[in-house]
């Protein structure tokens, strides 16, 4: 099973940082409407099932009855290696979710909320930079692409943390693979998300034959906990990236600083905001901390 703890700066918001800017034109657009109400601002719930349960992305709605979050995510399917390629693999608790799709997934889908599988590294050596060439990694997009359809999931997000690259004589990233698995997803998932937690090699190489990572994905955002930073993901504009992220099970996060990053991505047209390990239980003060400044509402519970 993959290594599950995330990537968090302790930093508050007073000390956050913005890196170089992503923007630009979005040459292909990847689906019609990624963003579920409007030109709302997407919030995300990523939600480690190992441990909380995905159902308290759904347990917050707005003044209108509306859900407090747009986006839940299944964290997380793996990518593993057999000796040979790259293949999906789902420990038992993520696939208990997957098998109770009535009980777990409908629901939030039932409220408007989209339901997406993150597929993660899994110290094996197989990752989303080093598929040899676009066979193979289209071979393991029809797997998740696959699993997607099967269980009605609204699309996978990508997570290309530890996969120690090199190990069990697997290659290193290469300029070409990252690209070429996001065109065999997009193909396979032509109106499903696709989205792009930004950072390991995947990262380093997200433009190839002329193709940018940005055309091909519905969102992308910044990878560490407490921080605000706007890594370059050639093609997409900021109407698709979130800058801000905040663990919201840490802790030791307050909703002050939850507040802070929240009004600074709407002020900076930011797209998206997400957050990470919803606890179970009242959290309304800090899911309010962003839905105030997002959405001029208060959550409430369900």
């Amino acid at each position: 099973m993959a290594h599950l703890s995330r990537r968090t700066l302790l930093s508050g918001a007073a000390g956050l940082a913005v890196g170089g800017a992503g923007a630009g034109a979005l040459t292909l657009p990847a689906v019609a409407d990624p963003v579920r109400r409007g030109d709302r601002i997407a919030s995300i719930a990523y939600i480690e099932v190992n441990d909380n349960s995905i159902l308290n992305a759904g347990e917050y709605l707005l003044d209108d009855g509306s859900p407090a979050f747009d986006i839940a995510v299944v964290f997380a399917a793996n990518i593993n290696y057999d000796g040979e390629q790259a293949y999906l693999h789902c420990n038992e608790n993520v696939q208990h979710v997957l098998d109770n799709a009535e009980t777990y997934i409908r629901p939030l889908q039932a409220k408007g909320i989209k339901v997406t599988l993150s597929v993660l590294g899994n110290h094996e050596g197989a990752g989303f930079a080093n598929f040899p060439d676009a066979a193979a990694a289209d071979l393991f997009a029809e797997q998740v692409a696959s699993t997607v359809r099967r269980y009605g999931l609204d699309g996978v997000d990508l997570d290309d943390e530890w996969v120690e690259y090199g190990k069990n004589g697997t290659g290193q990233p290469n300029e070409h693979s990252f690209i070429q698995l996001l065109q065999s997803l997009r193909k396979r998932l032509p109106n499903r998300l696709i989205t792009f937690y930004v950072i390991g090699p995947s990262a380093e190489h997200q433009e190839y034959d002329g193709v940018r990572s940005g055309d091909l994905l519905d969102y992308a955002w910044n990878p560490y906990y407490g921080a605000y930073i706007d890594f370059e993901v050639p093609g997409l504009p900021h109407s698709q990236y979130g800058a801000a992220a905040v663990d919201l099970g840490s802790g030791s996060t307050a909703p002050e600083d939850v507040r802070a990053l929240a009004e600074r991505t709407a002020s900076d047209g930011y797209g998206a905001f997400v957050t990470y390990q919803l606890q179970e239980g009242d959290q309304t003060e800090l899911v309010s901390a962003f839905t105030e400044p997002l959405y001029g509402s208060p959550a409430h519970r369900a």
